[in-house]
């Protein structure tokens, strides 16, 4: 198609007569991923990552095998909040992806640099091809549900992920902010462009409750994700609110000890996902 001239005299075969190229990454031969789902946010800073990790955790309460590939290759966390330091092995034709303590299967950048806190500087064609090789070169080996954990934005790694992966949905992560019905439209626009289902909103940093007389805070205003839902037709899965506890899991590399009973919304359509 690239090479095509415009006259239609000069090609052998008629344009309705041509296949559409699938751009897939293959996966590893010996990998069996059943499910991809893309978790995403239209700006960075809303704790996307977390949510990544909660869902993960999640899912793999309910008894699902669960895995985490960390697209955010300039901004890796995944390894850290599980507490992960390298990949769990290597044969002659692949990688064997990280495993936290209760057997959630996770692989990023992070886990094959020297350092954790060395910088990745490079350019944005080879971070999506790291993010390809993340899929096609490591062994995933039965995996109900993958949660691919997003940079921000609708950029170069976006883009890899959903032309290359075969991502069956889209959770985007948002925050209260006035501005975030601004992002959240880019992303689900870019869903639709895409064809790929957006399974629905989930609001981070909803809310704080005061410690001292459990009135419920919002921090950063009143929410307006019921609104953008509605525009939208896709659910609100989950309101999480500001949670210290949180953060100091994340910071020991506890993630699974998180209290998830907040995404229940959200597992439950993942459930169905599974079972059609």
């Amino acid at each position: 198609m690239s090479s095509c001239s415009g006259n239609c005299s000069t090609c052998g075969e008629s344009c309705g007569e041509r296949k559409e190229e699938s751009l897939l990454a293959k996966a590893h031969p010996k990998s069996n991923v059943k499910k991809v789902i893309a978790v995403m946010s239209g700006k960075g800073g809303v704790g996307k990552s977390t949510v990544s990790a909660m869902l993960a955790v999640a899912m793999h309460k309910r008894g699902y095998r669960t895995a985490i590939l960390d697209a955010d290759i300039t901004g890796p966390s995944i390894p850290k909040a599980f507490g992960v330091i390298e990949p769990s092995g290597s044969e002659a034709d692949g990688l064997y992806p990280g495993r936290s303590e209760d057997g959630i299967e996770i692989m990023s950048i992070n886990l094959l640099l020297e350092n954790d806190t060395d910088p990745v500087v490079w350019r944005g064609p080879v971070i999506a091809g790291a993010v390809t090789q993340f899929w096609s070169e490591v062994i995933w080996e039965d995996i109900d549900f993958m949660f691919v954990d997003m940079p921000p934005g609708t950029g170069d790694v976006p883009l890899t992920v959903f032309q290359s992966l075969p991502v069956d949905g889209i959770i985007v992560v948002t925050s209260p902010q006035d501005l975030v019905s601004m992002v959240v439209n880019k992303a689900v626009k870019m869903a639709n462009l895409m064809n790929i289902p957006v399974l629905g909103l989930i609001e981070n940093y909803s809310y704080l409750l005061c410690p001292d007389c459990g009135k419920r805070i919002e921090v950063f205003g009143k929410s307006h994700i019921g609104q953008i839902a509605m525009e939208h037709h896709i659910p609100v899965l989950a309101n999480l609110p500001i949670d210290p506890r949180v953060a100091e899991a994340v910071d020991r590399g506890l993630a699974e000890c998180l209290d998830t009973s907040a995404l229940e919304p959200a597992c439950v359509v993942l459930d169905t996902m599974l079972m059609k």
